[in-house]
């Protein structure tokens, strides 16, 4: 993609004074839930309507969408309330009927973002389309495969692209349902300024109660948006209901995000700089986890040490790592002063999480 300043055109032309809102249930499960909801939205800054039409689960059993006639449920959203509206396709066929029901915004979601099989298949449905196409990160964290879905549609002919940060799988638990590893957003965002970023802060968290910090961490990113998923009796939603917020929620975390407007020179300094430091508050939040993990190793070893009655302090070994991490510092700017005086401060603090364990 040499010339990415034509995939802002359709964000551009909404000329909007707010982050762009996609909002909507998770999955469309009667007529009458998906027009209440929409009319609860209807008069907020909410510009599309979204609710999954098919909804295959990770695992077979669970409600998997109502399929095609949902589509005609959207039809009658945006006829009643004159919203715009979006829907998730899969394969050829979605794409088919999604655009003969005039579905205003299309995403491939991230189980299909991981298969270059799949994301050909939907450019190849979608050629020449004048609809937006947005792309979720595949589950995996792997941004070339990312990309590479919007090179294919881009290849396709298709203008009006963009991208949804959705989270990446891990088989860790943590507190996010999906883990932001915001520093891959935050590449893609310096590769591509002009691709049009949205944040899916309700699949990130899985959580409703994390929706507005994560929003509010997007925004602080310069992303261009949010899809939030909205439900009008989230605890009773028929999948996803951890993750839904009412649409009177919805409104407020709207009214609540701080959104930086720059209008001059000293706003566009200090809205950058916000960037910035948001940066280095995920990149130190990112620290604190790994060394949380490694004192976890640690208290291990300690536990093993403990039984082969081995003594704490090797000196062989941590003479080992302080030299490769000297070198592999270097190589990444750091000087040697430094790298010594962080590695022996991680030493000192496993060091006393094994005394603690021996002493037990």
């Amino acid at each position: 993609m040499k010339n990415t300043k034509e995939l802002r055109t359709w964000l551009d032309d909404m000329n909007l004074d707010h982050p762009l809102v996609v909002a909507g249930p998770c999955s469309a499960e009667t007529e009458e839930q998906v027009l209440n909801i929409a009319h609860q939205l209807k008069d907020s800054d909410v510009n599309y309507f979204r609710a999954g039409i098919w909804k295959p689960r990770t695992r077979p059993g669970n409600f998997e969408g109502v399929g095609a006639l949902g589509l005609k449920w959207l039809q009658k959203v945006k006829a009643e309330t004159g919203m715009k509206t979006a829907t998730e396709v899969a394969n050829a066929n979605h794409v088919k009927l999604a655009l003969e029901h005039d579905i205003d915004l299309l995403w491939i979601g991230a189980r299909s973002t991981v298969s270059p099989f799949i994301v050909q298949e939907i450019a190849d449905a979608l050629n020449g389309t004048d609809k937006i196409v947005l792309v979720k990160n595949p589950v995996n964290p792997d941004l070339a495969l990312w990309l590479g879905g919007i090179e294919r549609l881009y290849t396709a002919n298709i203008k009006n692209l963009g991208v949804i940060h959705r989270g990446f799988s891990t088989y860790e638990k943590t507190k996010y349902r999906n883990i932001p590893e915001w520093q891959i957003a935050i590449e893609l965002q310096n590769r591509f300024p002009d691709l049009p970023l949205i944040c899916d802060p309700s699949h990130i968290t899985g959580n409703r109660e994390m929706i507005f910090d994560v929003s509010q961490t997007a925004l602080d990113l310069n992303f261009d948006g949010l899809m939030i998923e909205t439900h009008f009796d989230p605890e009773n939603a028929w999948s996803d209901a951890a993750q839904q917020v009412t649409p009177k929620t919805l409104i407020q975390i709207m009214d609540d995000l701080r959104i930086r407007k720059p209008t001059d020179t000293e706003a566009d300094y200090r809205a950058e700089l916000e960037s910035l430091r948001t940066q280095i508050n995920v990149a130190d939040s990112q620290l604190i986890d790994i060394l949380g993990k490694r004192m976890k190793v640690s208290d291990k070893i300690g536990a093993l040490k403990k039984e082969k009655n081995v003594a704490v302090l090797q000196s062989k070994r941590w003479n080992e790592i302080l030299g490769n991490m000297i070198l592999e510092g270097e190589s990444k700017g750091l000087s040697e002063e430094f790298v010594l005086k962080m590695f022996k401060a991680i030493h000192q603090e496993s060091i006393n999480h094994q005394e603690k364990i021996i002493k037990k």
